[in-house]
């Protein structure tokens, strides 16, 4: 019992280095979904340098964070460090999908691929909220391409099918992007309807009129 006290003080050592290093974890994520959030939010209102600026920032703590936890890989594939990957990849994918970029590598982006697929996967919902606001300035034309990217989104999740436990729930995820794609499916349709429904009419008065 004599080295008691010694493994205990080396046990303390590194509960009490843990502990710092979670939550400075905590932190940098914090502000990592907030950057990332703040990029989102830019692409919507199509302030690209914005966005980019945001996303820069979110890289480095990205970047700050991984190097904060090389020591603790325990603590780098913890919920709340995941989750903020998960938003950092979902904020490349809708800035590349928006300013037609092709898509970034989860390598580049340096984010393990469970986070970048369900990050993926979230990235269907903005997509969504960009067609609806092109729907609703009645610019149907620009909604082919992202609808396109939505249905292939959807298309490639389904066909990943593996455990949880290695996908991080993605197949929950998959499934609200199914819904995702069907509900826009069906307002597109209806937009379209209406505008040739519009078309129709104007061009019938016109005729009218030429009478």
């Amino acid at each position: 019992m004599d080295n008691l006290n010694s493994i205990t003080e080396r046990i303390r050592a590194d509960f009490e280095a843990r502990s710092s290093a979670r939550d400075q974890a905590l932190k940098r994520s914090r502000e990592l979904i907030r950057f990332c959030s703040l990029s989102i939010r830019a692409a919507h209102r199509h302030e690209f340098a914005d966005a980019v600026a945001q996303l820069q920032q979110a890289d480095a703590l990205a970047a700050a964070m991984a190097a904060d936890l090389a020591s603790y890989p325990d603590l780098y594939h913890a919920g709340y460090t995941q989750d903020a990957l998960k938003e950092l990849a979902e904020a490349h994918i809708v800035y590349a999908l928006v300013h037609h970029d092709p898509l970034p590598e989860p390598e580049r982006l340096a984010i393990p691929y469970p986070a970048y697929l369900n990050g993926l996967a979230e990235a269907a919902g903005e997509l969504r909220r960009f067609i609806l606001d092109l729907v609703r300035l009645e610019r149907l034309a620009e909604t082919e391409t992202l609808f396109a990217a939505l249905d292939e989104i959807y298309s490639v999740l389904v066909t990943i099918d593996f455990p949880d436990a290695i996908t991080a729930g993605l197949r929950r995820q998959t499934d609200m992007v199914r819904g995702v794609t069907e509900r826009t499916r069906g307002d597109l349709t209806v937009a379209v309807r209406q505008q040739k429904l519009e078309q129709a009419l104007r061009s019938f008065a016109h005729d009218v009129a030429q009478v």
